[in-house]
């Protein structure tokens, strides 16, 4: 099945092959990646659309003395397969064996671990400089979608690019389309250079002072080849555009680009998604309860940069379109998205801005400069930001405590059920006293089998089950993990008492001083690292007390494709590991 495929050890093996051989490459290459993802997941549209862009790159190029940056690296794939590694899509047991971004430990055709966008431009224009500096004369590529150029990043790489006066290639892989549908206008542009075969006056790229090539079939193997050929060793920055088809080869990617960008496993015959949950989740809770407040409220506003679906807050294509202007999508460009709802806030509009815990990294400055530091009332919905949500180490989402803790005024708040999700986000979007960060719990949907509040204005914890000796701080979706401690310390005849603290950032000092009366030992338990992590705050309140304080998270590292069981195993979160502990 993979006769050609299984015989490419490194981009060596393709030179000097007939275009006839090179198509069959690509036909097999789709292939692997359909059996690859419909069988374990993975990003389908956009590597299915760059496979005969990366095997004329590999081809013309001499890969990897001539070094190739991927943005995203969501569209590797290919080049993956021309680089040795086809056995990580053709042999399902070696499918966990290779990562699904580019990875410095695979291969030496990888320089970066690379998981989030825009940065590929910018990256790049370092490589060249590095270059320049010692003399060398190695072409340097640049291979971005036109979903990536929305991102700040892209277009201050674009703009230092200009300068540069030696040799890159950007590659701008354009499908009209990004994860879902891109908004912005600069897009306006693209579609003009797309209509006009690139003739039209008005050209984003030549602006910045940039030579420019277009290419209307972006998938005719011949043609990349050729326009490849006559720009390699070029001594200036040009950029190459392509006109791809996302998803080409598979009418299910091709026809719902939005569903099959990023997919799990699925029939590969009807498209039915195989794994993934029918059931209620916390996405399309949050989902449901956004629209319903979009409904009842024409002062709301709910902003996504560019992730509206599976990684912000549950907002599929139907609810969007219901939404209309009470929704705004400000493409892959997180930091705008905090700087327009805190403006939304100080206009006394209410605004949620929503995205993903591993791209909320992005947005620092913006969190605490223009939205906490002017004290504007919009709330951020930080989704999975959890043991439980993406498992690349490029997109792990575990870091955010101590991100979001470390920034004056703002208000964290980790719900530990969907009814108090939802309620957090309602007093969250309707008071006007601070900037609001609401934590997403990750894993199975837990109901709340305790009262939940509807007023977060003071900072206090919820204590569910009143005992003594063990104080049991349970924070967000780990307080089932604590409902599971307190009834397994009952059992050995310990009332523990059972604390839900909602509270991330903010102490409640009055229950933590109560607590001396009657607790020896105090456990908390939090899904994030605990390097500047909520336990440290509670073991730092009491150094001057006898209270002993054992916390429970996660080791500050950066982990790789993983099982959250084994995760929690090794870091001790393991209800007789806990309850030895409390005994020591």
């Amino acid at each position: 099945m993979y006769e050609l495929l299984n015989k490419i050890s490194s981009p060596q093996d393709i030179k000097g092959r007939t275009l006839t051989e090179l198509n069959a490459i690509c036909d097999e290459i789709r292939q692997a990646i359909i059996n690859r993802v419909s069988k374990f997941g993975g990003h389908f549209g956009s590597n299915m659309g760059i496979v005969e862009t990366t095997l004329a790159l590999h081809y013309v190029f001499n890969s990897p003395i001539d070094k190739f940056v991927f943005d995203v690296s969501h569209q590797s794939y290919p080049h993956k397969m021309l680089t040795g590694r086809a056995f990580g899509f053709t042999d399902e047991d070696s499918f966990t064996k290779i990562s699904g971004y580019t990875n410095p430990d695979e291969s030496i055709h990888d320089l970066f671990n690379v998981g989030h966008t825009s940065t590929s431009i910018s990256v790049a224009c370092g490589l060249c400089k590095a270059r320049d500096l010692r003399g060398d004369k190695e072409n340097v590529i640049a291979i971005i979608g036109d979903g990536s150029l929305s991102g700040g990043e892209a277009l201050e790489g674009l703009n230092v690019a200009s300068e540069l006066k030696s040799n890159l290639i950007i590659v701008v892989n354009d499908n009209d389309m990004s994860i879902a549908e891109n908004h912005g206008g600069l897009y306006s542009n693209l579609r003009l250079l797309r209509k006009s075969k690139g003739e039209c006056e008005c050209n984003l790229f030549k602006s910045f002072g940039l030579d420019y090539r277009y290419i209307d079939n972006g998938n005719d193997l011949a043609t990349l080849i050729g326009v490849f050929n006559e720009i390699k060793g070029i001594n200036h920055p040009i950029v190459i555009h392509i006109n791809t088809v996302k998803g080409k080869g598979s009418s299910l990617a091709e026809n719902e680009k939005e569903k099959f960008h990023s997919t799990v496993s699925f029939n590969k015959e009807t498209g039915e998604l195989v794994s993934i949950n029918s059931g209620e989740t916390y996405l399309s809770v949050t989902g449901d309860y956004i629209l319903k407040k979009i409904k009842e409220d024409k002062d709301f506003v709910a902003i996504s940069a560019g992730v509206p679906s599976a990684l912000g807050f549950g907002f599929d294509a139907s609810k969007r379109a219901v939404a209309g202007k009470q929704y705004i999508d400000v493409g892959i460009a997180e930091a705008t998205a905090v700087a327009v709802a805190s403006g939304i806030a100080k206009n006394n509009g209410k605004a949620l801005f929503g995205t993903y815990s591993s791209f909320i990294q992005r947005t620092y400055d913006q969190l605490s400069h223009d939205l906490c530091l002017n004290n504007s009332p919009a709330t951020i919905l930080v989704s999975n930001a959890s043991v439980y949500g993406f498992k690349d180490k490029t997109h792990i989402g575990i870091f955010d405590i101590p991100l979001l803790s470390s920034i004056p005024n703002l208000v964290y708040l980790a719900p530990a059920s969907k009814e108090e999700l939802t309620s957090m986000l309602e007093w969250s979007i309707n008071q006007n006293s601070y900037p609001v960060a609401v934590k997403m719990p990750g894993g199975e949907v837990f109901s709340a089998n305790y009262r939940v509040d509807n007023d977060f204005s003071d900072t206090k914890y919820q204590i569910t089950e009143n005992g003594e000796g063990v104080a049991i701080l349970a924070l967000g979706c780990f307080y089932k993990i604590g409902v599971e401690l307190y009834t397994a310390l009952k059992k050995q005849g310990v009332c523990a008492t059972l604390i839900n603290p909602r509270f991330i950032n903010r102490l409640d000092e009055n229950t933590l001083d109560c607590l001396k009366k009657n607790h020896h030992t105090v456990v908390t338990l939090e899904d994030g690292i605990l390097d500047g992590g909520f336990g440290e705050k509670i073991a730092s309140y009491y150094v001057n007390d006898s209270m002993r304080v054992l916390k429970y998270g996660l080791e500050k590292e950066f982990i790789d494709r993983y099982n959250p069981c084994d995760i929690l195993r090794e870091n001790g979160i393991e209800i007789n590991s806990i309850i030895g502990d409390i005994k020591r």
